[in-house]
């Protein structure tokens, strides 16, 4: 079971990648929103904020956040460890409940991008 350190750094690689992309996935990138990551078999939840083409985690909550974020993500800590490393399809991870992904309808087309 990854735990909230490789979690952290593994957000902290998906926002490093997210800086560096280019073409439409930059433009995807550029959105300014609030973003919330559940961890569930740690009971933790990072929040933060999409914003300038990173993420910025504020905080390490226990449990679920007390407001929801406007992009919230929620799997295990492996998943996001794999997810980011190249080893799980976010689409088919999607597809098959393993990843959750809530958003409003205009974010979750300039995600897709990403995706």
């Amino acid at each position: 079971m990854a735990t909230i350190e490789e979690c952290r750094a593994a957000l902290e690689k998906l926002s490093d990648s997210m800086q560096s992309a280019e073409g439409n996935v930059r433009t995807a990138t550029a959105l300014d929103r609030s973003v919330s990551c559940r961890i569930t078999d740690l009971d933790v939840t990072f929040v933060g904020r999409m914003t300038g083409g990173r993420i910025v985690v504020q905080h390490t909550l226990q449990g679920p956040p007390a407001e929801k974020a406007q992009i919230r993500l929620t799997m295990t800590g492996d998943d996001l460890v794999a997810l980011v490393d190249g080893e799980l399809n976010f689409a088919k991870a999607w597809g098959s409940g393993r990843v959750k992904l809530e958003a409003g309808l205009g974010d979750l087309f300039q995600l897709r991008k990403l995706l």
